[in-house]
């Protein structure tokens, strides 16, 4: 495991860890209030962040391996995400937070394992404007996009 792989492996275990929390101790009121931004309820909001971004650990994964990443536009992604809110929206917070636990334990693990190498491959993602690294897929993916739905969620359960 490199220093890097580590930290970085730190920060996602953090990121994790809060949204568990959150989720843990959000009231039946806000589990339902809906989160300006998604327009999705918190509860969705939750597991969008379990499945699609903590899942994203497998386009890390081709990343790693040389495999050539998925090419989709941004209509394709939101629409992506808003038939799993249909889908799942009538979640429950056990299911939101057994999602959290396995997918988020899979992806610092995964994570901790990578060499710096690992981490400076390169792919190419046409909706991120181009190549990007497996640390920046992370960043951006888990730890951006995923930390904007969860301020989105605490701002929801504040209002």
């Amino acid at each position: 495991m490199s220093e890097r792989a580590k930290t970085l492996a730190g920060r996602l275990r953090g990121f994790s860890d809060d949204v568990i929390a959150f989720v843990e101790g959000c009231s039946k009121k806000n589990w339902k209030k809906a989160c300006a931004k998604e327009e999705w309820p918190v509860g969705v909001t939750a597991r969008h962040i379990g499945a699609a971004h903590f899942e994203a650990v497998d386009l890390v994964r081709m990343i790693v391996k040389g495999e050539k990443l998925p090419e989709f536009t941004m209509e394709q992604l939101v629409e992506m995400a808003n038939e799993h809110a249909r889908r799942h929206a009538a979640c429950t917070r056990e299911e939101v937070l057994g999602l959290l636990r396995r997918n988020g334990a899979a992806l610092v693990d995964y994570v901790a394992g990578l060499s710096d190498a690992e981490l400076d491959r390169t792919g190419h993602l046409a909706l991120a404007g181009g190549k990007l690294s497996a640390q920046q897929l992370i960043e951006a993916v888990i730890l951006k996009s995923g930390g904007e739905h969860f301020a989105s969620m605490k701002a929801a359960a504040e209002s």
